[in-house]
């Protein structure tokens, strides 16, 4: 079929959508501008029923268009009181169509692959989402209305078409990003050569593996795989609905829906997932983990494999972790000013427990690492014992928690001690007699680093007397706790600044004290969105932290069995920056914004 687009010849009058939407015979060009000066709901009145319009700026948009003689939505849009989202949005609630923000969807490579570029680009249109069993094509339109494109695409697919409002911004976005990203063209091509190979042959069941190691299956994983490595994902989830198989893939810490498969390779592409790692693909009841490695360049990635039995079916969970990044210094991680001094002075002592402190995902382990590194000369003697090995680092001893053997970390920590080591890193304290372990390493003479799952540097001690630490052991051996989190960086390429609203410059300047600039010109910044960073705003990730050094002071407070608050306020007083100091403080640098600081350290 050629890809020069011609409208029908004759439009349809009042039809009837898949959707049940019955539209009018003279459509709109553009469905913002559905406006009415009789008595039916126009755009302007749903954002005012909606507060999106203050009741002044509903009366002053009413005069200009009298008097300029223009459409109400055309005199909203030039005034920019109202993203062109919510604009269209209210328009589709008025046509009765229903709504839908294309960049919180995945793209199904079926459905893109029934329309060539030249036809949505002439009718501003993209096809996401292909229902096999209905035969329905679900198509986001920024005019949902438009008679000539819904007979043409009707036509050209032979198939039912539901149509959805879609924002004109979004529709120009997701057609440049879906018809040049290899993730959705190649997934797409190999879907169409899987349905051929099927069609060709009767498969028998003692040929499963063969089919799972042929060519479309291997292409659709390795794809997905090079767009995870591509674009610095650092999970990707493969997860079985009813109709469909959802990728998603977990960028800067986020979760970003990319790609909808047919429901029909899901079993072939969990097998061959399952191969890659070494997995039973006949068990498909029990959870499994693998792990194998996968090269895309000069780029290697160890890529760990989690296999969990749903009520759907098997979601897979693959975690990539580059082999040849380097690791970050502390400096690159973030620490910088009296944290960094504090820590440093903190591992430079022979002896003492270190303690890193977060929820899961936070970047304590990467944290760990980096001092490791630090350390790490012919010198000492470094053991590590981990659940998993993350990273390999030479010249280190690093054993891996396998509790199906007895392996535990208390067990560990108990044979570390007759290694004759000097710095001991446990991955993390969760019980009693972990705890009290550590700490008897640090009394006979090693450093021992950790990590504790709480939310603050000073909330670590009360836990660990929880665990059944004695506060005056404590008090003499932890050398300093660090607090941190992760925020997304804003994307160099496109960053701007602009002056923050008076009420943020007040909460900041609360929160910071003495911290606080005191020039007047207090601008921040944010990432426009540019193809640098996949129209993000974002790109990579930088911690923010709070060291608490155990001072005389401290100590004194922990053995008096003071709680969390008591020893927070007096760290602050001796100059410890909180996480969410630091946050607004790289915030006022450019490195990242107001929001990243609150979505990660609200508290």
């Amino acid at each position: 079929m050629p890809d020069t687009v011609q409208p029908a010849q004759q439009p349809i009058q009042q039809p009837v959508h898949s959707n049940g939407v019955k539209a009018p015979a003279q459509a709109p060009a553009n469905p913002a501008h559905v406006d009415s000066d009789s008595d039916e709901k126009s755009v302007i009145d749903v954002l005012l029923e909606e507060n999106l319009l203050t009741k002044e700026q509903y009366e002053d948009i009413k005069v200009k268009s009298a008097t300029l003689g223009q459409s109400p939505t055309v005199i909203l849009k030039s005034m920019n009181v109202v993203s062109e989202e919510k604009v269209s949005e209210a328009a589709a609630k008025i046509l009765g169509v229903p709504y839908i923000s294309l960049s919180t969807i995945s793209f199904s490579p079926q459905a893109v692959s029934f329309l060539a570029k030249a036809v949505v680009e002439r009718f501003l249109l993209i096809p996401f989402l292909y229902d096999e069993q209905t035969q329905t094509l679900s198509v986001a339109m920024a005019n949902p209305i438009d008679l000539d494109a819904l007979a043409f695409v009707r036509q050209k697919t032979g198939l039912n078409i539901r149509s959805f409002a879609a924002s004109p911004t979004d529709v120009l976005k997701a057609i440049d990003q879906q018809y040049k990203e290899e993730l959705v063209g190649e997934v797409g091509a190999a879907i169409k050569e899987t349905e051929e190979y099927s069609q060709k042959r009767t498969v028998d069941s003692k040929q499963i593996a063969q089919i799972i190691t042929d060519a479309p299956i291997a292409k659709i994983v390795s794809t997905i795989l090079e767009y995870a490595v591509n674009s610095r994902s650092s999970d990707v989830h493969i997860e079985p609905f009813e109709d469909r198989i959802r990728v998603r893939y977990r960028i800067d810490g986020i979760l970003y829906d990319k790609l909808s498969l047919p429901r029909n390779v899901q079993e072939s592409v969990v097998s061959r997932i399952k191969i890659l790692a070494e997995l039973k693909i006949d068990e498909h009841r029990m959870p499994q983990d693998g792990r194998f490695n996968f090269k895309l360049d000069k780029n290697e990635v160890d890529i760990r494999v989690s296999v969990l039995p749903t009520v759907k079916g098997e979601k897979i969970v693959m975690r990539l972790l580059p082999k040849n990044g380097g690791l970050p210094t502390m400096a690159e991680l973030g620490l910088g000013g009296t944290s960094l001094k504090s820590l440093e002075m903190a591992i430079l002592r022979p002896h003492g427990v270190i303690l890193v402190c977060g929820p899961t995902g936070s970047g304590k382990t990467t944290t760990l690492y980096s001092i490791l590194s630090r350390l790490n000369t012919a010198r000492v003697n470094i053991a590590s014992l981990e659940d998993p090995v993350e990273y390999e680092i030479s010249g280190i001893n690093q054993v891996q928690v396998n509790a199906a053997v007895g392996l535990t970390f208390a067990s560990g920590l108990r044979s570390f001690l007759r290694q004759d080591p000097n710095i001991i890193l446990v991955g993390e304290i969760r019980d009693k007699e972990t705890t009290e372990l550590a700490i008897q390493a640090a009394l006979t003479g090693h450093l021992v680093f950790s990590t504790l799952h709480t939310s603050s540097a000073a909330g670590a001690l009360p836990r660990l007397v929880d665990l059944g630490a004695e506060n005056f052991l404590l008090a003499s051996t932890v050398n300093a706790i660090v607090g941190q989190r992760i925020v997304r960086k804003i994307c160099a390429h496109c960053k701007e600044s602009f002056i923050p609203p008076e009420q943020l410059i007040e909460e900041m300047r609360h929160v910071l004290g003495p911290l606080f600039p005191t020039n007047k010109d207090i601008r921040l910044y944010r990432g426009k969105g540019c193809t640098d960073c996949g129209d993000l705003g974002y790109i990579g990730r930088i911690g923010i932290y709070e060291v608490l050094p155990i001072s005389q002071k401290i100590a004194q407070l922990i053995l008096e069995k003071l709680d969390e608050i008591a020893i927070a306020k007096e760290a602050m007083s001796e100059g410890m920056i909180t996480i969410r100091q630091d946050g607004y403080l790289k915030a006022l640098q450019g490195l990242t914004t107001v929001e990243e600081v609150l979505r990660v350290a609200q508290e």
